[in-house]
């Protein structure tokens, strides 16, 4: 006889975030990317300028269009190009929303080892991000 296993009111807390966070994501990089290309929200990059950077060095394009390096292009979301960095953000960072979702029911459940576990994980992703080990991180 098979044994049937069903998953745990955890993971199924933190399978349902990630596919509505991703869904939510997408939705966002449609809505920015038309924002953008409608002309709605102007670009800090004129698209007409874009093809004279193609085969340029990544630092020649940073120096001539005055685009920031590191986290700074935070300060440019209000620019259409960069605009669209709001959904990929949310992509890459909602595995750590979802265990910072995990951490209270695991303390809940004193399940301290799986909650130990979540606060390293999202520990390690924000060290990795930040650029504090070098790691470049963005």
């Amino acid at each position: 006889m098979k044994e049937k296993f069903y998953p745990s009111r955890e993971q199924m807390q933190y399978a349902d975030l990630l596919f509505y966070g991703c869904w939510a994501g997408l939705i966002i990089m449609i809505l920015t990317y038309a924002a953008y290309i409608s002309g709605l929200v102007a670009p800090h990059v004129p698209p007409e300028d874009i093809p004279r950077y193609w085969s340029q060095p990544v630092a020649h394009y940073l120096r001539e269009a005055h685009v920031p390096t590191g986290w700074g292009w935070v300060k440019l979301l209000k620019q259409g190009d960069f605009l669209n960095f709001i959904g990929i953000v949310l992509l890459a960072g909602l595995s750590m929303i979802c265990y910072l979702r995990l951490i209270p029911s695991l303390l809940r459940k004193k399940d301290f080892y799986m909650a130990a576990i979540a606060v390293a994980e999202v520990i390690v992703m924000l060290v990795a991000a930040s650029g504090i080990a070098g790691s470049g991180g963005h």
